[in-house]
């Protein structure tokens, strides 16, 4: 989709590029913002990758939410990018997204996944419960243990813990796309329920607000 080169909100070192449908990270944006920009918000547009921002080597704050981005980001490498927020997109392989990020992004302290199927909740799913989504904190705070914050919540010492002793058997399956009826496997021979360890269900009182991701993104830069 041909578009126009709409003007950028730009206050600072901050700037954004919100809601203009944009399918692709527009070049001008590189170009004029790419060595200013500390952070830049470029939610509610139409986003399939992010390997635009390869001119934003300085970027240390990203909010991609409300885009269309799947299991194939395409960041570039960003080594000051320490929050990042991808709510409500279209992400369901969270191993694979944490392994590209762990690559490109060595200083992330702040992430955010509400609203994907890969993160594990009632928002994405009704057959979803506190215990899921424990599971998969659990599993991301393994594979990124430097993070600060997680979605709606700050890590804590204890769960930090939990996930450095039993993170890597939580792993947290990728949706199937397509079940084939003539596969005769039953469910029992998939990946094995892991239950919560004893003592580990703090998730309990998790309330997931993806409709205010933004909301999110203050209370990352006042923790």
């Amino acid at each position: 989709m041909a578009h126009r080169d709409p003007a950028a909100a730009v206050s600072g070192a901050q700037v954004s590029f919100i809601g203009h449908d944009c399918e692709h990270i527009p070049d001008f944006l590189g170009e004029k913002y790419g060595s200013l920009a500390r952070r830049l918000d470029l939610s509610f547009n139409r986003l399939r990758s992010l390997a635009g921002l390869k001119d934003f080597s300085e970027l240390e704050e990203l909010i991609v939410d409300n885009n269309l981005l799947g299991n194939d980001l395409g960041l570039p490498r960003l080594p000051h990018l320490h929050t990042l927020t991808l709510n409500k997109n279209q992400i369901t392989d969270i191993e694979a997204l944490l392994e590209h990020l762990r690559e490109v992004t060595p200083s992330l302290q702040y992430l955010s996944l509400l609203g994907n199927e890969a993160c594990p909740n009632q928002l994405v799913s009704l057959d979803k419960d506190d215990d899921d989504y424990q599971r998969y904190r659990y599993f991301v705070l393994h594979k990124m243990p430097h993070l600060k914050f997680l979605d709606s919540r700050k890590v804590t010492r204890i769960e930090q813990a939990e996930a450095d002793a039993r993170g890597a058997f939580m792993k947290v399956v990728k949706p199937k796309v397509d079940a084939d009826p003539s596969d005769q496997r039953s469910e029992s021979s998939a990946t094995p329920y892991t239950p919560l360890p004893r003592g580990s269900r703090d998730g309990k009182n998790h309330k997931v607000m993806a409709q205010c991701g933004a909301a999110h993104v203050g209370e990352m830069a006042e923790a």
